[in-house]
């Protein structure tokens, strides 16, 4: 297995055509601002301080949803695919639930105002809860989906695609995307240690609402904007087409295997560690100064890293190195043990350790961010070589399927787990038991890494590099051209019938 193969040669026939306009840029750029332009990183928080659903009802909230997403994944991708309308085959979906799915995240923020008593057992704000997880993710889907193929049809120039994804998630961090997070983090610990007079229920309603009404904005402006290149075919894929074309992409079937393997993944999250083991929220943002810096100059060395090492190589060392690290964290913070002289309720030993994590990780950042979402495309792209047609809705969903059925365990067992070592939701802010913190320590460095290490194996088989990456996009160039001659002519006969967007001249 070749893992320092030239990734690519300069592919002529594409190099010199910029199809996506300065405004479009920008729009691109904001919609990846939207994307982390929100407070989930505390999401769980939120339900565990301020609208406080037992962690019992919790798992059976997450199994239903869970099930939920399964069963409407396996229409909404099919749906998607044989859309065929004169402003693309996504964009009708992106615009038409971009307004509902801002509204209901602002109504997610906002439960605790319906539901003030804080009785874990309420069985209204049960079914209230129940009903909007159900209802946010049967939207959910459709927007994911739709998003996902717009962003891999928005050029047919797989350079200049990579490159939107670099600036994209370079500038969206100049942008500010990270600072409702990072204030959120402040205020947490400044309520939590009665700094400010102010309650953590007002606070969550405020960021919530306000970073999803400006979420939404961006997102619904790049909708706007945004344009479908890759021509479709003519003819809809039928759903029999759709899976065959899955079960012959090799590169997609390792995707999805990957996937399936690494939701077996077990993490508490590191957001629980740092308050109610260290006792601060703004850890986060303390141990993130350095990396912040090297995660900017990540990006300088992506398009270099992508023509002298393999996919291969990229996706194994991008994907498991912050999970090593975060094993070496462990034994690190093990050291005195499990009571109060181990180092891992220590902040002035965990921060210096967790820090020096940070910063070795971010120097994959750039790769960490890029790759994953270039991989899809890719993979779309040699759909469409092999077969003559793309099929993004049912690949996103029936990748995600086998995924999300694995998940609909884990994400049972992860509350379950947590009251099981005795996580107490009324114990107040850093009264968990000793043994309660060494297990959140535990659940948010070296079990991920246990649990979620066959997600490698797969990787090991990509093959989509060098010489046959180079042949797809030279004869998919002549394909798109053949296809985009069959539409015009078709378009000149019938000019009112409904088209694919069509390729910038």
């Amino acid at each position: 297995m070749n893992l320092t193969v030239s990734e690519e040669k300069p592919l002529v026939k594409y190099q010199d055509r910029r199809y996506v306009g300065t405004k479009e840029t920008l729009a691109y750029v904001l919609f990846d601002v939207s994307k982390s332009f929100n407070i989930d990183l505390y999401a769980e928080r939120f339900v565990f301080d301020v609208l406080k659903i037992d962690l019992s009802l919790l798992a059976v909230v997450n199994f239903i949803n869970t099930i939920w997403d399964v069963i409407n994944d396996t229409f909404t991708g099919a749906i998607v695919d044989k859309t065929r309308t004169r402003i693309g085959k996504f964009k009708p979906y992106l615009i038409a639930f971009a307004i509902p799915g801002t509204i209901g995240t602002c109504i997610y923020w906002m439960m605790p105002l319906f539901f003030p008593d804080g009785n874990p057992m309420n069985a209204a704000k049960f079914f209230v809860w129940l009903f909007l997880a159900l209802a946010r993710e049967g939207a959910g889907t459709f927007r994911d989906v739709a998003a996902t193929g717009l962003l891999a049809t928005i050029t047919p120039n797989p350079i200049e695609r990579t490159s939107l994804i670099t600036k994209a998630n370079l500038f969206s961090g100049m942008f500010g995307e990270q600072i409702p997070e990072i204030l959120m983090g402040l205020l947490i610990d400044l309520i939590n240690h009665k700094v400010i007079n102010i309650t953590l229920k007002a606070t969550y309603v405020f960021m919530g609402v306000f970073t999803a009404l400006v979420s939404g904005a961006f997102a619904l402006f790049f909708f706007v904007v945004a344009h479908e290149r890759v021509p479709q075919s003519v003819k809809p894929p039928s759903i029999k087409e759709g899976f065959i074309s899955i079960i012959h992409n090799k590169p997609i079937l390792l995707v999805t295997l990957s996937e399936f393997l690494g939701a077996f993944t077990i993490n508490s999250g590191m957001n629980n560690y740092y308050i109610d083991v260290l006792g601060s929220a703004s850890i986060k943002n303390i141990v993130g100064v350095p990396g912040f810096f090297i995660t900017f100059f990540s990006y300088s060395y992506v398009a270099w890293a992508r023509k002298h090492f393999s996919t291969k190589l990229l996706w194994i060392v991008s994907g498991s190195w912050g999970d090593f690290l975060m094993m070496i964290v462990f034994f690190l913070g093990s050291i005195g043990g499990i009571g109060p002289g181990g180092l891992y309720t220590k902040p002035k030993a965990m921060i210096p350790i967790i820090m020096c994590q940070e910063t070795l990780f971010t120097f994959v950042m750039g790769i960490r961010r890029v790759l994953p979402q270039e991989i899809f495309n890719e993979a779309m792209d040699y759909c469409e070589w092999k077969t003559g047609y793309r099929t993004e809705g049912m690949t996103t969903t029936a990748k995600g399927l086998a995924t999300k059925l694995v998940r609909t365990v884990s994400g049972t067992l992860k509350p379950i787990l947590m009251k099981g070592f005795g996580y107490d939701l009324t114990a107040g802010f850093g009264k968990q038991t000793y043994k309660t913190k060494y297990y959140l320590f535990a659940m948010c460095t070296v079990i991920p890494f246990i649990t979620g290490s066959l997600s490698i194996i797969p990787k090991l088989f990509y093959d989509l590099s060098g010489e046959k990456r180079n042949r797809m996009y030279d004869e998919l160039f002549a394909q798109r051209l053949a296809k985009q001659k069959t539409i015009s002519e078709q378009q000149k006969n019938a000019p009112i019938a409904n088209s694919p967007a069509e390729i910038e001249e």
